[in-house]
């Protein structure tokens, strides 16, 4: 038996996950993620590492946009089969591509109008990399699947979708490849979530693996802790509230959005903040809450608490420009929740240009910030920061709540890659900027014995 895995993405860095595996046969794409990182960008701009229409099926972990915001591109060139994912992960990407589109699409024509005044021609067409067409045309491809029940790929390939609390409707995906009377399995973690955190279930036990393929964005990073969200949050929103300023939160729409109502709702409740406006300007946002009401099969006991949230005291989810553009001439503080989570793109922006250049502002991270976005270089300290074509001096205050993460931290990934209950033939560390995938395969190493690779961009490992 032979069959081997292509790291088409996601190698040495955290975002356009994407992976081939070629068994029994079929070509199977594991994801087909957007690079968001400023240096990668031109990647989504390329040819395909393969001819999309060699592609068998997609496989999709979840429904972020580094893992499923590069389907349109590849339908358009050509790729027609199947795109497996939960029900939650199909509900969810049909609007994360949209979405994705139509910033597309706006950033393209801002963009050429700015050129088109300077005088001057960036280093890619100013066109968008895909168009809301594209994205419509990726929808009926789009199958949903329950977690724990066996899919068949074709002829001695299957796979099956287990549970890893990262958002909702997240899966590691592991395939059995049996030819004759030999199997093997092949676990692709896509983002592990983590333990003890409102609303979603825990991860679930993987069970054996002959292979693994690991994320490692926290692969050498130990968490703050959930339970002092509450305290840190309010502390931010306290002090700049008394300054007069407002806290900016760039947030991503797909959970991370979600926790911060429920975390505002119980300070609210509790009379640890002061009643202000809080602003959800996320359309996309939007439309993932009301998904979260579709699918309560997949929290935990915070349910209830959860629905809740979303008839917070004071809370406006902002649907129109229009309605966006009203929040910049409300007096006093407010609570102004908007994408991207980090910062490459959205709604945010606008907020930042109008906040960052005040001291009695603040501009909260509560997510991961890839390395050379917007979110990553305003948090490593700069002074002085391009936002839409113009450069702003950082006078707001600047500051971070770890313990949101929905990424597992390096403990919580040995914890959980010990549930396989084996010792995989080999683990292959991915979805990490260098410095952490590094230090993770080396921690893996030193501490369970296994075998580990760090692969590089269009590496290919045969298997057997």
């Amino acid at each position: 038996m032979e069959f081997s895995i292509s790291f088409y993405g996601a190698a040495k860095n955290v975002t356009g996950s994407r992976y081939l595996l070629s068994a029994r046969g079929k070509k199977i794409l594991i994801d087909c993620g957007l690079y968001q990182e400023h240096k990668l960008k031109g990647r989504n701009w390329e040819d395909f590492p393969l001819p999309p229409n060699d592609v068998d099926a997609v496989v999709l972990t979840h429904a972020h946009l580094d893992h499923c915001g590069l389907l349109p591109k590849l339908v358009r060139e050509g790729f027609s089969g199947p795109i497996y994912g939960t029900s939650a992960t199909i509900d969810i990407a049909k609007i994360v591509m949209l979405d994705s589109a139509k910033i597309n699409e706006e950033d393209a024509e801002f963009k050429r109008r700015r050129h088109e005044r300077e005088g001057r021609q960036g280093p890619y067409p100013v066109v968008p990399l895909y168009t809301t067409e594209d994205a419509q045309a990726v929808t009926p491809l789009l199958q949903a699947w329950d977690f724990a029940e066996p899919l068949e790929l074709g002829p001695g390939l299957s796979v099956e979708f287990i549970e890893v609390a990262h958002i909702l409707g997240a899966a590691a995906v592991k395939f059995t490849i049996t030819e004759g009377r030999k199997t093997r399995t092949v676990l692709f973690s896509g983002d592990v979530g983590r333990w003890d955190m409102p609303i979603l279930r825990d991860p679930a036990p993987v069970g054996p693996a002959d292979y693994a393929v690991v994320e490692s964005t926290y692969g050498n990073r130990i968490h703050g802790r959930a339970f002092d969200i509450p305290g840190e949050l309010a502390e931010v929103i306290n002090s700049t509230a008394k300054a007069r300023g407002n806290i900016i939160i760039p947030s991503f729409a797909i959970e991370r959005t979600q926790e911060l109502l429920y975390f505002l709702a119980q300070l609210s409740r509790n009379n640890q903040i002061p009643r202000l406006r809080i602003f959800v300007d996320s359309p996309m946002a939007v439309k993932v809450s009301d998904v979260f009401k579709r699918h309560p099969g997949l929290f935990d006991h915070d349910t209830t608490e959860l629905l809740r949230s979303f008839r917070l005291p004071g809370l406006t989810m902002v649907r129109t420009v229009a309605e966006s553009k009203a929040i910049n001439r409300i007096r006093g503080s407010a609570i102004i929740i908007a994408g991207s989570g980090m910062c490459t793109g959205g709604r945010i922006k606008h907020h930042l240009v109008k906040n960052i250049g005040r001291p009695e502002s603040t501009i909260l991270f509560v997510g991961y910030q890839a390395a050379g976005t917007l979110g990553r270089i305003i948090l490593d300290g700069e002074k002085d920061v391009r936002i839409l074509g113009e450069t702003h001096r950082v006078r707001a205050r600047i500051a971070r709540i770890s313990g949101f993460s929905a990424h597992a931290d390096r403990d919580e990934l040995m914890r959980w890659l010990q549930s396989l209950g084996n010792q995989p033939d080999r683990t292959f560390i991915t979805h990490g900027e260098p410095e952490a995938a590094e230090a993770f395969s080396d921690h893996l190493q030193n501490n369970l014995g296994w075998q580990t690779t760090v692969p590089n961009y269009l590496d290919k490992a045969a298997l057997s």
